[in-house]
């Protein structure tokens, strides 16, 4: 399974021709796509315009939507946080957090376009898809 962050998804629904949104386009319905709660209010709320958000909210809800806000996950969220501050990184969103730390849990890919979700990639094994190869980098 591929999630796709926000980073993504809105230039995707905004044409913008990232590597990563022309990546999404190609394979989106050829590949196992989703994205978590949080991921999805965050696209939503990024929507300026009324019809928008009622065209991207009905066909995200077409993709699995995972719920990424258990206790559980929180405390680990929180462990990798307090481990990466000491290693000398400040994660700017708790967001970030929580979605980097659900995919480290679940063994799923990202795909992003931040970079925030680095320090996860070096030192906590985050897995993430790199759209110029289309693999797990």
């Amino acid at each position: 399974m591929v999630i796709v962050d926000s980073s993504v998804w809105i230039d995707a629904v905004n044409y913008i021709p990232t590597e990563h949104a022309i990546w999404l386009h190609r394979w989106l319905g050829r590949e196992p796509i989703g994205l978590t709660s949080l991921i999805f209010c965050e696209v939503l709320q990024g929507m300026r315009s009324d019809r928008g958000f009622r065209e991207v909210r009905d066909e995200l809800q077409h993709l699995p939507i995972f719920e990424n806000y258990s206790t559980s996950l929180a405390i680990k969220a929180a462990e990798n946080y307090r481990f990466l501050r000491a290693k000398g990184f400040a994660i700017r969103k708790t967001i970030d957090c929580f979605i980097a730390t659900f995919c480290i849990e679940r063994g799923f890919q990202l795909l992003h376009h931040d970079t925030d979700f680095d320090p996860f990639v070096a030192h906590l094994n985050l897995k993430i898809l790199d759209p110029s190869i289309g693999a797990i980098n």
